[in-house]
Parts: C-alpha cells; structure tokens; sequence
C-alpha cells in the first residue's frame, strides 16, 4: 500500500492508495489542519489510529510520498515515515519523484508541489489542451498544452481570503457563510444579501471572464477540469467546467509514486 500526503497551506490531507500500477486506488482518506509544529509524534498518535480503524496495519504500508507547500513541516512528516514505518519518504518534484513533464514559465522552480500534482493528474487523466482551476487558500488556474507541457496560470485570492478581508477591513459588515445565494439575482434586498451576491457571484465572474480569456490565448479547444473543497459548489452555478474532480492533487501523487518505483 501507499501512503500520501498532500501538505497545504490550510490542511494536510492524508490517502491510502491500494494496489499497482493503473489499479491503484484511492481506499481512504483523512484531513487534519495544518500546523508546522505537529510533530512526527503527534502525527502518529492520530494517524495510526486511522488506519487501525480502516483495518490496516503498519507493516502494509510499503511507499509513502509527500507534497509539501509548507516546508516547516517536512521535517515532522520524514520522522513520521521513518520512525513509525521504517520508510524513507518521497518528496514530490524531489529525487526519484522529480516532475517529468516541461513546466515552460520563466521560473520553473517556483512552482508548487500542489500545482504540479495537478498538472500531472489532469493530463494523465484527461489528455488534450487543459485549464485546471484548484480551489484552495488561493484558486490557482494553470494552462497545460496537449503535450502535458506546462505553459503558466495566474493565482487569484480564495474566495474565504477574499471574505476574510472583506469583513476584517470593514466596521459594520457582518460575517456571513459561503454558500449559492438563494437566488441568481444580483441585486440584493439586504446586507448580508448584497455580501453573498458581491462575493459568490463576483468570484463566479472573475472565474468566467479569466477563464474565456485564457481559451483565447491558447487558441485550441481545452477542457476545464475543477478540484478543491469548493469545486462542487461553484459547478452548481456555472456550465463551465468539464470534469470536477475533487481528488485530482491526491491521484496526482499516486501516479507520481508510480512514476518514481519505474524510474
């Protein structure tokens, strides 16, 4: 079995894969929050117990491989593999887990494990010209050509960033939940309304426009592939993705696993 973890900047979302090669499956996950100073200790206490409950034991574990885009927890994570299951760890875009596709930006090296992993997934999975938009801390739109080259994106504020500032930089606004607005009116009637209007609906037309935009630039026909915790609720309020694919970055370690026992 494999053990994967993707590190991001607000949780740390756990997988274990079963089986080889393309019948590698995802057969659970777990997320905790996020926290540099969570030791290899720590992990283990909660993480051991999850598997214990999924049926599995230690000893089943044979691979682990871990994206980080917080590198403070790196060092916690490798204590983890190698203390509680007498495994090195993989880093991805490290080592025998290099990235093997052309990332074609001015600065290759800056680009996130995270990302990668989604560049990686989305053309094994999809193939052909991809926009991939990853809704995370920040949303994250990348352009991939049907190479599986990557050509670049653009990294806009989360849309709980974008109401963070919103309610934090202001007096009176109160702070309201997200989700669809009861209507696809755009005129609100109250407060807390117009709030809901001016960020769900703002954030689905900076999506759109951004979007029509980058289909321009590429000039071929490419498939819109949407993951993250918030993908499923903006694909009720638009026609423009083409798949939704909530474990995109976790399948994306799973291949690059893969790709590193080959060689």
């Amino acid at each position: 079995m494999l053990l994967a973890a993707d590190v991001g900047n607000t949780n740390v979302v756990f997988a274990l894969f079963d089986g080889e090669g393309a019948a590698r499956k995802v057969r659970a996950r777990w997320r905790i929050a996020t926290d540099p100073r969570r030791t290899g200790d720590e992990y283990a206490v909660w993480l051991l117990q999850l598997l214990k409950i999924e049926g599995v034991e230690r000893s089943d574990i044979t691979q682990i491989i871990f994206a980080s885009v917080v590198p403070r927890a790196d060092h916690n994570l490798t204590v983890l593999a190698q203390k509680y299951f007498g495994l090195t760890p993989l880093f991805a875009g490290q080592g025998a887990a290099r990235w093997r596709f052309e990332i074609d930006v001015d600065q290759p090296s800056s680009l996130g494990a995270d990302r990668a992993l989604n560049i990686l997934a989305a053309h094994h999975k999809y193939g052909g010209d991809l926009i991939v938009i990853d809704f995370g801390t920040a949303t994250k739109f990348e352009a991939i050509d049907f190479n599986g080259t990557y050509k670049g994106g653009s990294i806009a504020p989360g849309i709980n960033l974008s109401l963070d500032a919103l309610v934090g930089k202001t007096a009176k606004l109160p702070r309201i939940a997200i989700r669809a607005p009861d209507t696809t009116s755009v005129i609100g009637r109250n407060t807390e309304d117009q709030m809901l209007i001016g960020v769900f609906w703002g954030y689905v037309a900076m999506m759109e426009g951004l979007v029509e935009r980058m289909r321009a630039e590429i000039g071929r026909p490419a498939k819109i592939v949407a993951t993250g915790g918030l993908a499923i609720l903006f694909d009720e309020a638009t026609d423009m993705f083409d798949h939704v694919d909530a474990d995109l970055t976790i399948e994306g370690l799973g291949i690059l696993a893969e790709q590193a026992e080959q060689g």
